[in-house]
């Protein structure tokens, strides 16, 4: 039998379907496509639903026109007939005709949709689906780590593959750049915890002990987790940016196809930047919240500028100065680590990459804040069982 149809009066389309020994063949004549798609998709399935029909054949030699939404169209009446345990055959395709369904996937079109149409789960459901997140997105952290490490590990090994330049270049931006915010923000802090403690300290007549209290608690923490968290919204969030931003105009893949490691190529200049510089800037950040508090010292605590710098010095140990660099550079890692994987997992357009960036912030915050606590714990019993008890 034959079925011709016409739309709007241009050439339009005709379906012919031959059954022979139980087999049928739909012969397609013209042209094809998203104009005419619900008209011949209908046709063709009235034909085959109802009957039991061992091999399907669709015949593509007279086809004049086809685009990718026909294409699509028979790619899923091949999947129905195999649900129905038919042999469906797409014969005499062109070459025009075979490089528009290459480009399509089947496995595709059964695959779950990134964002399910109807979220209505309850809260336990949420809450099942947000561990599962986590845990999956640790389990990527915890790998990129490592294949941040062995790239770190061949750059020790050949030092000649280190981009020298790309590290100073990072450097300029997550030090030089970031100096005068660091210092502001460091000489504000001192001089509000000044201020602050200063209106406690004052009722007891010890006012003596504020740069006690300022210098031990800029050195020993609000330097390192202030700098970290200034690093960490300028630097972090950069480096998240930077490799999706490349992630999406597919130059990443361009690296790997080159015969470049991404992560030894992108992501190793930015951690080593990092890690040379936080330290360096939690000094001055420490230094410029000492100072800080020398104003409020000198113009509200009546305390002379010998006398507050030398209460300051007696305060500060050698220990503590030491691990507050450490702590920092650990800082430095976290935040740069987390930046470049952020970035790695963006897939597409500027919506993931605002994404990404800030779960880059969102997450280094998170883990400077944790690997804090732990240091804090941690260090007072390396102090207390230590030589520097």
């Amino acid at each position: 039998m034959t079925t011709p149809r016409n739309i709007d009066g241009q050439d339009g389309y005709q379906v012919s379907f031959q059954k022979e020994n139980e087999s049928l063949l739909i012969s397609l004549k013209g042209e094809f496509g998203l104009k005419n798609l619900t008209a011949f998709t209908r046709e063709i399935r009235q034909a085959v639903s109802g009957h039991a029909i061992p091999t399907l054949t669709i015949d593509f030699s007279q086809v004049k026109y086809l685009d990718s939404a026909a294409a699509l169209a028979f790619v899923q009446m091949e999947q129905e007939a195999a649900s129905r345990k038919t042999n469906c055959h797409l014969a005499n395709l062109s070459e025009e005709a075979r490089g528009i369904f290459s480009v399509i996937h089947p496995d595709v079109l059964t695959r779950r949709p990134f964002k399910p149409e109807h979220t209505g789960e309850g809260v336990v459901q949420q809450i099942g689906q947000a561990s599962l997140s986590i845990g999956r997105d640790f389990v990527n952290f915890i790998t990129f780590i490592g294949d941040l490490l062995s790239a770190l590990a061949y750059t020790v090994t050949h030092p000649a593959t280190l981009r020298g330049k790309d590290v100073l270049f990072y450097v300029q931006r997550a030090g030089v750049d970031g100096l005068p915010i660091v210092i502001l923000i460091g000489a504000l802090m001192g001089l509000i915890m000044a201020f602050m403690s200063y209106l406690q300290f004052k009722q007891f007549g010890a006012n003596i002990y504020v740069p006690t209290l300022v210098s031990f608690a800029m050195i020993k923490e609000l330097g390192p987790i202030m700098t970290a968290i200034l690093v960490a919204g300028r630097s972090g969030s950069a480096f998240a940016a930077e490799i999706g931003t490349m992630q999406v105009n597919e130059e990443v893949d361009a690296l790997e196809t080159m015969g470049f490691d991404p992560v030894r190529f992108l992501a190793v200049p930015k951690v080593l930047a990092a890690v040379i510089v936080v330290p360096i800037l939690t000094v001055y950040a420490d230094v410029s919240g000492i100072l800080g508090g020398l104003i409020i010292g000198v113009t509200t605590l009546d305390l002379t500028f010998k006398t507050y710098i030398s209460q300051s010095i007696k305060t500060i140990q050698v220990f503590d100065v030491v691990t507050s660099l450490i702590k920092a550079a650990v800082f430095a890692g976290l935040i740069s680590a987390i930046g470049c994987q952020r970035g790695f997992q963006v897939r597409a357009g500027a919506q993931d990459v605002g994404k990404f960036t800030t779960s880059a912030v969102v997450a280094a915050i998170f883990l400077i804040v944790l690997t804090d606590s732990i240091f804090a714990v941690m260090l007072y019993y390396v102090k207390r069982y230590s030589v520097f008890a």
